[in-house]
This record gives structure tokens, sequence and C-alpha cells, in this order.
């Protein structure tokens, strides 16, 4: 497998961004989609399942793909699915149609995704530094970017249809500057890889870890604006101010992670990022006003950046599976966090409060920290 260093790392940045790029067009479109189906809120929470079941559904499968194909074919394949389906999140006309769209867009979205992190993880292999975190910066770019080109061109009065083709042509383009350069195999000459393999050992351990920092994650996406509003008092039109300290400050250390990282090791990044994410957590939870409780969360999104990037890398070094199953793995086991988040958190919350939601999620942080030292001698353990 001959790697061409710079052009190659280029390339791997260009399809993270356009991995969340392409996956934020969608969030301008939902009011569009509920008006035009006339949907109610659970009818459309059901339809929103099917994009990350369609994800669920393809992620395991992506690590055997992306071996016996290579990273080029999967992520080229899985880019022109969820690029060509695109213009139908806005033509849908029945509810039907709008779930097999988000069916198809969700499982050709978690192929692309498990496959650019193959092809990250076997590119930070092979130029020995740490770049996970600078590539999971750009995702984050990406997605800004996405959801807000998108609703520029709402705004300037385009319909949802020619909205959607304009960004095809964007990702048209992203693609075709990347593809030359995207790895045309993963595998070694002979190296057989199973079609499927139980997660087990170290990955398990690393899956979880993910699970429970996805999970975090989307409990910020989904109840930190009401968690703003109805227990610290914070205007509705304001609600939105927590989730987006928390992103601002994941993408700005995420660009400096991999310096961080460099300096001072992958387990004190991710003991320390344990540590300040459960801190912010526990802060807001005690926080008597608002303002102090969008510090906890600044102190999330900083603890929590480098953390999946760290895991990736040990998921691509760890010796008890192959890389590309392993990544497939540790990916749809911390998908299914984001899945889960909203209904446990929220079943949680019912039975006590969002308070104890929350805590138990920095609890949980700690237990992430608390196992830094296992993941990083899983990069030996057979």
């Amino acid at each position: 497998m001959q790697l061409t260093g710079t052009l190659q790392q280029r390339a791997t940045r260009l399809v993270f961004f356009a991995a969340g790029f392409g996956m934020a067009a969608w969030a301008p479109l939902v009011p569009y989609a509920k008006s035009r189906l006339g949907l109610d809120e659970a009818t459309l929470g059901f339809l929103l399942l099917c994009l990350g079941g369609g994800s669920l559904c393809a992620m395991p499968f992506t690590g055997v793909l992306a071996a016996r194909f290579g990273c080029r074919k999967v992520i080229l394949a899985a880019g022109v699915l969820f690029i060509a389906i695109l213009p139908g999140l806005a033509l849908a006309n029945t509810p039907i149609e709008l779930g097999l769209v988000l069916l198809l867009f969700g499982a050709a979205m978690g192929t692309f995704d498990v496959a650019m992190n193959i092809q990250a993880v076997f590119i930070e292999k092979a130029n020995g530094g740490s770049m996970m975190s600078g590539f999971h910066a750009l995702f984050s770019v990406g997605g800004f970017a996405g959801a807000g080109f998108m609703a520029l061109l709402l705004w300037l009065s385009l319909t949802p249809a020619w909205s959607c083709v304009v960004m095809m042509v964007l990702l048209c383009a992203i693609l075709a500057a990347a593809q030359a350069h995207l790895l045309p195999t993963v595998s070694t000459p002979g190296e057989k890889t199973p079609l499927f393999v139980m997660p087990h050992g170290a990955v398990i351990l690393i899956g979880l870890m993910c699970f429970i920092v996805f999970l975090a994650e989307g409990a910020i996406l989904d109840w930190s604006a009401l968690f703003l509003t109805t227990t610290r008092g914070m205007a509705e039109a304001q609600g939105g101010l927590g989730y987006a300290a928390f992103a601002i400050a994941m993408t700005l250390g995420r660009f400096t992670g991999d310096k961080v990282v460099r300096r001072f090791g992958g387990k004190r990044v991710l003991t320390l990022g344990g540590l300040c994410a459960a801190s912010g957590f526990f802060l807001a939870v005690i926080a008597p006003a608002a303002n102090l409780a969008l510090v906890g969360f600044v102190l999330i999104g900083l603890g929590a950046a480098n953390i999946v990037p760290i895991l990736f890398t040990a998921a691509g070094s760890q010796k008890a599976m192959p890389p590309s199953l392993a990544v497939a793995a540790i990916t749809t086991i911390g998908y299914a966090g984001i899945l889960a988040g909203p209904a446990l958190i929220g079943f949680v919350a019912h039975a006590t409060s969002l308070n104890i939601s929350f805590a138990i999620l920095g609890a949980a942080l700690l237990l992430v920290a608390a196992s830094a030292r296992l993941v990083t001698a899983s990069k030996q353990a057979a």
C-alpha cells in the first residue's frame, strides 16, 4: 500500500468535510418536510429514526467492504449514493417515501463515515503522528458549513429541491478532488478478512467508551436547550446557546488536539478530557445561573473534543481484531449512543429530573477517564 503523505492527508480531510457538509444539509430541510407532508411530531420522530437505523444497519459491514475493496471504492460508492439521494429528501411526497429515502441516506452516510475513519486510521499510522483530531475537526466544520449554506440557499428563495441540486454539485466537486488520493486498499497482500467478527477484547471497551461519549454529545444536542430554559430560566430564544457553546468549544479543541496529543500523549489527554467533560456536566448541574451552566457546556465540548479521535486511533492500533473491522465495530456501538441518548435521558429525566440525568452522564465520563490506561494498554494486547 503506497502512501503519498500530504496528498492523502488532504484527501482524507476533504472526505471528512464532505461527510459533515452532506449530513448537515438535511437539518434545514426538516421544517419543510414536516410542513409539506403535514407530519405531527410523533410521526416526524419516527421518520428521523429511519436515518439512524439505516446507518446502524450499514456500519457493521463497512469494515469488510473496505478491507476487500479498499477505502477509495467504498467511500466513492457511498458518496455517490448519498449525493444522488439528497434531492429525495426534498421531493418525497408521502411519509413512507420519506422514510425510505432517510433509510437509504442513513445507510450511505453510515458507510461513508466508517470508511473515512478507516482511511484516517491507516493514514495516521503510516505517517507516525497524531492526525485524528484534525480530521474530525473538518467534519465539524463541514457540518457548520453545510447547514449554513443550505439555510442561505433557502433564505435566497431557492426551492428545497434546487437547493439540494446546488449541494450535490459542491459535494461532487469535493469528492472529485479527493478521489485520486484515497486508499486503494487497507489490507496487506494475501491477508484474508473474515466476513464478520463479533467485537471482542479491547474493541468492546473502546466501543463502550465511544458509546458514553456519543451519548453525552447526543444529550447536549437534544436536551441542552430544554435544560437551560426549564431549569436555569433562560429565554426560549436563547436556549440554543448551550449547544452552540459546546459545538464551538469542541471544534476548537479538535483543531488543536493533534498538537496536544503529540505533546502529552493519548493516555493523559484521554484522562484529562474525561475529567474536563465530567466537570462540565457537574458544573451545569450545580450552577445557580444560566451563564455559569454555559461555561459547563464549554468544558464538556473541550473535554470531549479529542476523546473519540483518540479512541479511533486506539481501535486502529489494538491487536484483537483487524483494524478495519474494529473501526466499524466501535463506530456502530458509538453511534448507537447517539440514537439511544434522547430516549435514555428522557426516561431518567421523567423518573427523576434533567439535573439527575446530566449528573449520571458526568459520572459515566469519569469512567471514561478512569479507563484511559486500559485503552492505551490495548495497543499492545493481542
